[in-house]
């Protein structure tokens, strides 16, 4: 027996290699789709006020079932282990993840995928509901208002001083974001955070000679109190 061979003996000695019945590994899919379909729900639940894809809540579900196939057939073969590291290391996501809730989201698909490929059902049961209470609860808590952007179009440099005397009046935060100077005229744009009348501020700013157009826009900045 050849040094080769003494390694690949003791290599495979040393791996637990796991039989699984049908039984077993319907088992372990189904549970995972159970889970899956929770947390199916509760990404509707919390991105009802935002942009809801269908396609992603659903891939949420598959992700989680394919993650607990690959957990068993990784622990039921030495080599299926070691080619599915190698065909996995090769895979490149070109998607990119806008919001953070849905990367929680995908963590939290995979993790249960894992856990629950592992056998280990309640510890995936308990992730998804101490989870679900955690994002449940800091999205129902209170948020301060968003800040705003003011973006005013005038003939010329003069009448700067009078829009900000009109912010003065109806933010209680305002800062100069960008200000841009050509032969035409001038584009200001303010950073704001109202108090109160956001339509009465742009029309009495619309009114002011010299003005040629106001928008108000949401900013998707982080707030702070």
């Amino acid at each position: 027996m050849g040094f080769k061979d003494v390694l690949r003996r003791s290599f495979l000695e040393g791996v637990n290699v796991v039989d699984f019945s049908i039984t077993s590994v319907a088992v372990t899919i189904a549970v995972t789709a159970v889970l899956g379909i929770y947390i199916y729900f509760v990404y509707r639940l919390v991105s009802r006020k935002a942009f809801y894809s269908k396609s992603f809540n659903i891939s949420l579900v598959a992700l989680a079932m394919i993650t607990a196939a690959i957990i068993l057939a990784i622990q039921s073969s030495v080599v299926i282990s070691l080619g599915m590291v190698g065909a996995l290391s090769i895979v490149r996501f070109r998607t990119a993840v806008k919001d953070p809730m849905d990367l929680v989201f995908l963590f939290w698909s995979i993790s249960v995928g894992i856990i629950c490929g592992a056998g280990l059902y309640g510890i995936g049961l308990m992730l998804s509901l101490c989870v679900t209470i955690v994002v449940l609860l800091l999205d129902y808590l209170p948020t301060a208002n968003a800040p705003l952007l003011l973006v005013v179009n005038a003939q010329n440099s003069d009448s700067e001083e009078e829009v900000m005397e009109i912010v003065s009046r109806f933010a209680r935060y305002s800062r100069i974001k960008s200000r841009n100077l050509t032969k035409s005229g001038m584009d200001m744009v303010v950073e704001l955070r109202m108090k109160t009348g956001e339509a009465d501020m742009v029309r009495e700013i619309n009114g002011l000679s010299g003005v040629d157009a106001v928008s108000l826009l949401s900013h998707d900045g982080e707030t702070a109190l």
